[in-house]
């Protein structure tokens, strides 16, 4: 896969090497769902940066109320790879969590919202998808190294092409 990356993608690999990073993950993405929203979906701090990103609409595990999470990701056909680095924090992200308990989400990737169907990855499947989107995000590398976890990698398919998920 070739990715077209913007002029400030190589900065933007420089602040995502930083080993304290995980510690302002709330801040970095709260100020990105901020601006997502305002712009409609059309602005993020990643798409600035030149990187693939989309929105990650799931329903909360136990609240069932909707959490936004924006997310770096990879286009795979008419989906999307996405993984739960959280910069190699040690937590597994919330949304991971939501994720394995639902089974789907809505993304709004490029302004356009779409329901989706979740595929957590493992054995080669996994292998496989994490060496291409550390192609595309080389960072994902370090944070691989920064963590004891295993980092959880999804596969997005939209709902009406997935044979059977729904639309919320």
């Amino acid at each position: 896969m070739i990715m077209t990356m913007g002029l400030l993608t190589p900065l933007a690999r420089r602040i995502g090497a930083i080993g304290w990073l995980p510690r302002l993950l709330p801040q970095i993405a709260g100020l990105d769902t901020w601006l997502q929203s305002m712009s409609r979906g059309r602005l993020s701090l990643l798409g600035i940066a030149g990187l693939p990103n989309l929105l990650l609409i799931v329903a909360g595990r136990r609240s069932g109320l909707d959490r936004s999470t924006p997310l770096l990701c990879v286009p795979e056909g008419s989906g999307w790879l996405i993984a739960g680095s959280a910069f190699g924090g040690p937590r597994t992200p919330a949304w991971v969590k939501n994720l394995r308990a639902v089974g789907r989400a809505r993304v709004v990737f490029r302004g356009s919202q779409q329901a989706v169907i979740a595929e957590e990855l493992s054995g080669d499947d996994r292998a496989a998808a994490w060496a291409v989107m550390c192609r595309v995000w080389p960072n994902y590398v370090r944070y691989e190294q920064r963590t004891t976890r295993l980092i959880p990698v999804f596969r997005l398919t939209p709902a009406e092409t997935s044979g059977g998920g729904q639309s919320r």
